[in-house]
């Protein structure tokens, strides 16, 4: 029987990659195996855009996040809190993993506002209520989140009870809220870059408000950045890695080779 360790571990498994889950499935049931207790966040923008051009949707960003009006809303729930989310968490179960798909709406676990009203139905975390999680990580599940959540600010009749979130954002105010031992970003990138392409191995807390405040970091990777410095203020390890690579998700949580960490603050 493998020593069980019940370190907690959420991994963001990047939009990007969710085609190419399958290293990520394995590296599940593995650490899974190994006693850690995982939570599963997934983005899916690459699939939701897709869908929208499909539909004669446009899709708009913002620093790296949706513009969400009421019909991408509406193909943001149904892509993320449904195909994404129920494909992710059926790979995982034919693996072998004992797994369950919700969103941030489910148990109320992520409460949201509204960002900006120009940003349509785009929204931050308000508050995390962990209580769902904690029942499926005791009863030996997976929780497999997807970033859709509820709208905890709602002023008129004929807003939405559903907000976008993005991903990211959601994985780092879960991490913090539940004092994980890691959080780990599964991207299409190797880590961060400086300013001269130079891979970052290791970057404080100073450092990464440096990226952010420089326009060194841009688009997806804008929220990464916020969503580390939001969990190692809490104490938890970050770690962003080229979830392409395999046994990346395992390499990642075992050692600290590859890809960029953003330590906590002491």
């Amino acid at each position: 029987m493998p020593q069980q360790t019940q370190k907690l571990i959420v991994i963001k498994l990047g939009g990007s990659i969710i085609d190419s889950k399958d290293s990520a499935v394995r590296d599940v049931l593995r650490l899974s195996r190994a006693g850690y207790r995982l939570v599963l966040v997934h983005g899916g923008a690459k699939m939701v855009t897709q869908w929208m051009a499909d539909l004669g949707l446009r899709a708009e960003f913002y620093q790296g996040e949706r513009i969400t009006d009421s019909r991408a809303l509406s193909v943001v729930t149904a892509v993320l809190a449904g195909l994404a989310n129920k494909e992710t968490t059926a790979a995982l179960i034919a693996s072998g993993v004992k797994a369950v798909g919700i969103s941030g709406a489910d148990g109320g676990l992520i409460e949201g506002k509204i960002r900006d009203p120009k940003l349509g139905w785009l929204g931050d975390v308000v508050k995390v209520n962990p209580g769902v999680i904690e029942s499926l990580l005791d009863g030996g599940f997976v929780p497999v989140i997807s970033p859709v959540s509820l709208n905890s600010g709602i002023q008129k009749s004929d807003d939405p009870l559903l907000l976008n979130i993005n991903g990211d954002t959601v994985a780092g105010e879960i991490a913090a809220a539940m004092k994980a031992e890691k959080l780990i970003f599964l991207t299409d990138v190797e880590g961060i870059r400086d300013s001269s392409e130079k891979l970052l191995g290791n970057v404080s807390m100073q450092s990464l408000a440096g990226l952010l405040d420089s326009g060194v970091a841009y688009g997806g990777m804008i929220p990464k950045l916020k969503a580390c410095a939001r969990a190692a203020e809490s104490g938890v390890v970050c770690r962003i890695v080229d979830g392409r690579n395999p046994a990346a998700a395992y390499t990642a949580v075992e050692t600290e080779s590859g890809g960029t960490t953003i330590s906590p603050v002491e």
